[in-house]
């Protein structure tokens, strides 16, 4: 089966795959080269990054967040979750904002997150960046 991806969600998705490709190009070859690889090299480094699915906010507060298993409150942020099995993508649950940094190993997960939530508008993406800024990791 073949996928396809946006260069920069290959990025984050499919990493190792992404490097591998950008290795044997040239530089002409591909736009944004390094920060495709950039990008691809984090997911790498933090194999949980390519789970990442977008955020949105919570709908009924009883959803529980994979990493502490506590309910994430009604209307609060949340991570979505999904995990590649047999060629597909399928869903895994969420991760509180604060959970953010223990569950992925990094805290630098603000671009994906954006990357995958293109239904957000820019009063939302602009609450969820500041969120982000604001929840302490914990």
């Amino acid at each position: 089966m073949t996928l396809w991806f946006h260069p920069l969600c290959a990025a984050y998705k499919r990493p190792q795959s992404l490097v591998d490709a950008l290795d044997q190009q040239t530089d002409a070859g591909v736009s944004d080269q390094d920060v495709l690889r950039r990008a691809a090299l984090t997911s790498v480094e933090h194999p949980r990054i390519p789970r990442i699915d977008g955020a949105e906010k919570s709908r009924s507060g009883q959803a529980k967040c994979r990493h502490c298993q506590e309910p994430i409150e009604k209307e609060s942020w949340r991570i979505r979750i999904v995990f590649y099995e047999e060629g597909r993508f399928a869903p895994g649950g969420y991760i509180h904002l604060r959970c953010r940094t223990a569950y992925f190993e990094t805290d630098d997960v603000l671009a994906p997150v954006l990357q995958f939530s293109p239904a957000l508008n820019e009063a939302e993406r602009a609450e969820l960046t500041g969120a982000f800024a604001t929840e302490a990791p914990g």
